[in-house]
């Protein structure tokens, strides 16, 4: 059985010797007379050390470290900094996944007191050029860039932890990001608004839960991961306008609060689903493949009698099974077939959060689009929102 993340090593005895040990991934770390009260104090600070590194100890020779191992010590500790209220792993955690692929891919052999800035480069070029494993094809500059920086901070982790000497972070802060137009990696292309004809155009193709996430979404401007979280308990309806305040959000580990508002409209979808218990997930792909089953049964033509009676034709042990939420990919992915099936190009759900940016900020100004989405700058609601072009072209018309 696992040990708990919350297990610390004893100070314990050995009877033969009557020194005091602990005893830290399988090695013993003796630590002198068990009476001795400066044996406590050793044991105190080498408990002390093992908790700041990310509960392993530190490297007794720094030069002698590996890219493999050094990968190894920040991926132990990030289980225990990226995490989520609930415990679960952030998805930031999954992006250094990435980064640590290709690092150990290249590198792995490579000692880490000895990687340098053309290392670094000769890893992003790997990115950008689709050289690296388990990846779904040649990285974007962005993503090349963020990759980069998420190396960076790795070995910022490990000089701050003294697994490699200061002077190998600093090193590799010289290697400045790609420049759009100025590097061999593609460029990607901005997320716009989605058309409301578009939205209007998958309805015949999605599940009712599904239409309604589409519906919500688009009319708060939340996120795509706002929205398959909703649970009704973090829901205030004690006003005209209900205020949804997420548990876990994208700024929530930098202390920033985050209300999304429910009008009319929205509050009109949601009633329908006021029914399940206040912790329970808004959405739930299990209630709708239930919904979906009932409706191809009641359509049915063959008599009972005839055929597979509901139910007899299931696996005993199926490999997938509906969960009680959605997640953003499973969310996204049935938007996507809707698109297929309604003959239009895909479009992803957090265009809907744009949508509802450029709707605000044309009809109210950028300060409420502002407000609306949540951001804490203007100047990210303007990737958000864009232009109103008619102004442009009425002023045009009128004066130019």
């Amino acid at each position: 059985m696992p040990r708990s993340k919350s297990f610390i090593p004893t100070f314990r005895r050995h009877k033969a010797s009557g020194r005091a040990f602990v005893e830290i991934d399988g090695r013993r770390h003796y630590l002198g007379a068990h009476d001795d009260p400066a044996t406590r104090e050793k044991y105190d600070r080498l408990i002390a050390e093992w908790l700041a590194n990310g509960r392993q100890l530190a490297v007794a020779d720094p030069t002698g470290l590996t890219i493999t191992e050094l990968c190894w010590r920040f991926w132990q500790w990030s289980g225990t900094y990226y995490r989520k209220p609930d415990g679960s792993p952030t998805s930031e955690r999954e992006h250094y996944r990435t980064a640590l692929r290709g690092l150990r891919h290249l590198f792995g052999s490579t000692l880490a007191a000895e990687f340098g800035p053309l290392d670094l480069k000769a890893l992003r070029s790997g990115w950008v050029q689709g050289r690296i494993p388990r990846m779904r094809g040649p990285a974007s500059r962005k993503y090349a860039n963020e990759l980069t920086a998420r190396v960076k901070r790795v070995f910022r982790w490990a000089a701050e932890n003294e697994l490699v000497i200061a002077a190998v972070f600093q090193g590799l802060q010289v290697v400045k990001g790609l420049r759009r137009g100025r590097s061999e990696a593609r460029e990607t292309e901005a997320v716009l608004p989605v058309s409301r004809d578009h939205v209007d155009a998958i309805r015949p193709f999605l599940g009712r839960q599904v239409w309604a996430m589409v519906q919500v979404q688009l009319l708060s401007g939340a996120r795509s991961g706002e929205i398959v979280d909703l649970r009704l308990a973090e829901v205030d309806r004690s006003a005209v306008v209900w205020i949804y305040r997420p548990q876990d959000h994208k700024t929530g580990h930098r202390g920033i609060d985050r209300e999304i508002y429910f009008g009319p409209k929205t509050q009109i979808i949601l009633r329908e689903f006021l029914q399940r218990p206040p912790l329970a997930w808004c959405f739930s792909p299990r209630e709708s493949e239930e919904q979906r089953r009932a409706a191809v049964h009641a359509q049915r033509k063959t008599p009972l009698s005839c055929g597979n009676r509901p139910g007899t034709n299931r696996r005993r042990n199926p490999t997938k099974e509906p969960r009680d939420r959605y997640d953003t990919d499973s969310y996204r992915r049935a938007i996507h077939r809707a698109c297929d099936k309604a003959g239009i190009s895909s479009w992803s759900p957090h265009q809907l959060r744009h949508t509802r940016g450029t709707e605000i900020r044309s009809a109210s100004g950028i300060e409420a689009a502002q407000v609306f989405l949540g951001h804490q700058r203007a100047d990210v609601t303007q990737v958000y929102a864009e232009r109103d072009r008619n102004l442009a072209l009425e002023v045009a018309r009128t004066t130019g």
